[in-house]
Formats: structure tokens, C-alpha cells, sequence
């Protein structure tokens, strides 16, 4: 008979949301085309497109928590979360292959041009990396001080997560705040080191790529700060147990993924990429 239920599952109506973040994508992207482009009303399609994709996000995995406290996350749907976010994961490791790529292409093959910063002239020289002339910054001050902190933001967030794992919502909530202040920490070093950094962004192939592959990590670690508050919040709110915690391993993930990429960077743009430049300061 039409309509009748011949199945043991059981299959949820069809989100809105995954058409209305395409859509509020697509406004965003215009709105950025726009503006690049100094279109009349740019900025504010831009503004448009950007705040309704904030609000898919919030609509789209408030469904998702309500679904799970619902008792819809089965084991399959539990196991092609945990693939989705390993996909997710996966693709920004090749975000961040494109910018190393990129790093050593400019580093090993480094193309002559000449650029004035004020009264100083830098001679970037074929075969010469860093351009000859440019300070870079000490890798072994605040550089290394950011990397202790992400590595003890590594061991902060594995504390909560064995918290979790055992029951014990005090080590959890306790875990989750001393990792969301360590990234908070580490992103005001970082903004205080772009301030007082001896070369800008335009004009050299080493700032463009410095500051594109740190900025764009230092972005990653705003983003998954974002997602250890929301998080937090949970936890408090007594959403995670000890079998069904998955926001809170989707976000312990992202976090590590966001500590190796950085020691890589410190590794290959602050040591490797500053080797036998005079440090500035």
C-alpha cells in the first residue's frame, strides 16, 4: 500500500539547509566579485551573503544536535559523520600542500626582482632566499613560544577528551577552557607578531607567502577556537556523554590537524625559511 512503512529505520524529512547554504554561498561569492571589482552595493551583498551563511551553519547543525539527542545517529550515521569529517580534514591538508608548494617554489627557485620599503631596497636575486636586505623574524621568540602553546593546547584537548571518555564532566569543562584560552593566546602572539613584522605582504614572494600559509593557519585556529566555545557550551549544558560525543571529536580533530600544520610552518617558513637572514630586532 502506498505510504506504508516496510523498513526497521527510519528516514528523517529532507533539510532546507544544505540548498539555502549553496544559495547564501553563492550570494557571498558575488558580493566578493562585486566588491573586488568596486561595484555599486558590493560590500553589502557581500555582508548579505556572508551573514546567511552564518545562519545556515547555525540552523543546519542546530538540526544536527537535535537529531542526535533524538536518537536518529545511529551507528551507519555515526560512522559516515566521522567520514565526513576525515574527508573535511583531508581536504584542507591539500589547502595547505598549495601553500607549502608554494613556499618551496619560491624558496628553491626564487626569481630576481627588485623592491624599495621606504628608504631600504631589497634585491631578491635568482638563487638568493630570503631576498637579500630582508630581516625576518627570530623563529626561537615568539615563533617558538606560539608552538609550546599549541603543543599544550594538544595535550589540554586530549585531557578532555579522556575526561569524556570516563565520565568525569569536571575534567572535560576544565580541559575544554584551558584549550580555548591557549588558542585565544595564541592568536594575540600572532597578531601582535604581524604588527610589529619587518616586511609587509605586497612587493616580495616571501611575504605574499609568508603571510598567506600563517594567516590562513592563523585563520584555522580562530575557526576551531569557534568550534571548542561551542563545544564548551555543550559540555556545560551536559550534551556530550560518554558514547554519543561526537561535535566534541569532530572538534578534538580538527584542533590536532591545526597543531601539526603549525609545526610544519614553524619547521619550514620560520627555520628553514629564514636560515642566514639577519633577525630583526
Amino acid at each position: 500500500m502506498a505510504g506504508a512503512k516496510t523498513h526497521d529505520f527510519h528516514i528523517l524529512p529532507p533539510s532546507i539547509w544544505p540548498l539555502a547554504g549553496s544559495m547564501a554561498a553563492l550570494i557571498l561569492a558575488s558580493g566578493a566579485i562585486m566588491w573586488m571589482h568596486e561595484a555599486a552595493h558590493g560590500g553589502k551583498v557581500f555582508l548579505l551573503g556572508a551573514a546567511a551563511l552564518l545562519f545556515t551553519f547555525y540552523s543546519w547543525w542546530s538540526d544536527v544536535i537535535r537529531e542526535a539527542h533524538a536518537g536518529d545517529h545511529t551507528p551507519v550515521v555515526s560512522l559516515h559523520l566521522r567520514y565526513g569529517m576525515i574527508l573535511f580534514i583531508a581536504s584542507e591538508v591539500m589547502f595547505f600542500v598549495g601553500w607549502f608548494w608554494a613556499w618551496f617554489d619560491f624558496s628553491l627557485f626564487p626569481a630576481p626582482v627588485e623592491v624599495t620599503e621606504g628608504a631600504v631596497a631589497l634585491t631578491q636575486a635568482a638563487g638568493v632566499w630570503p631576498p637579500k636586505g630582508l630581516e625576518v623574524i627570530d623563529p626561537f621568540h615568539l615563533p617558538l613560544l606560539n608552538t609550546l602553546i599549541l603543543l599544550c593546547s594538544g595535550t589540554t584537548v586530549t585531557w578532555a577528551h579522556h575526561s569524556l571518555i570516563h565520565g568525569d564532566r569536571k575534567g572535560l569543562i576544565t580541559g575544554l577552557w584551558l584549550t580555548v584560552v591557549l588558542g585565544l593566546l595564541f592568536s594575540g602572539i600572532q597578531a601582535y607578531e604581524y604588527a610589529h613584522a619587518p616586511f609587509a605582504f605586497k612587493g616580495l614572494n616571501y611575504g605574499a607567502a609568508f603571510y598567506m600559509a600563517t594567516g590562513f593557519h592563523g585563520f584555522h585556529v580562530l575557526v576551531g577556537t569557534i568550534f571548542l566555545i561551542v563545544c564548551l557550551v555543550r559540555a556545560h549544558k551536559g550534551h556530550f556523554t560518554p558514547t554519543q560525543h561526537f561535535g566534541f571529536e569532530a572538534a578534538a580533530w580538527y584542533w590536532h590537524f591545526v597543531d601539526v600544520v603549525w609545526l610544519f610552518l614553524f619547521v619550514v617558513v620560520y627555520v628553514w625559511g629564514g636560515w642566514g637572514a639577519p633577525i630583526h630586532g
